[in-house]
């Protein structure tokens, strides 16, 4: 059985909610970001939104970040 429909019916079809609001608030707020450039405290927070494993994964990247840009040292 095929059945020929747009992304959008099958979406409703299926009863998934419209995410689109959503993804357009999410791409509005990155290319603010990415026009204003990234601060450290940008990324700091990106990374707390991505790490799984809390404050431990967040260490983790904060010291990546940390030997990449050089703030290391300037301690």
């Amino acid at each position: 059985m095929n059945i020929d429909c747009t992304p959008e019916e099958a979406r409703r079809l299926m009863g998934l909610p419209d995410m689109a609001p959503i993804h357009d608030l999410y791409m509005d707020k990155l290319k603010q970001t990415m026009g204003e450039g990234f601060t450290p405290e940008v990324i700091e927070n990106m990374m707390r939104s991505w790490t799984p494993m809390g404050e431990v994964g967040f260490g983790v990247w904060k010291q990546l970040i940390d030997q990449m840009t050089g703030s290391a040292t300037k301690k």
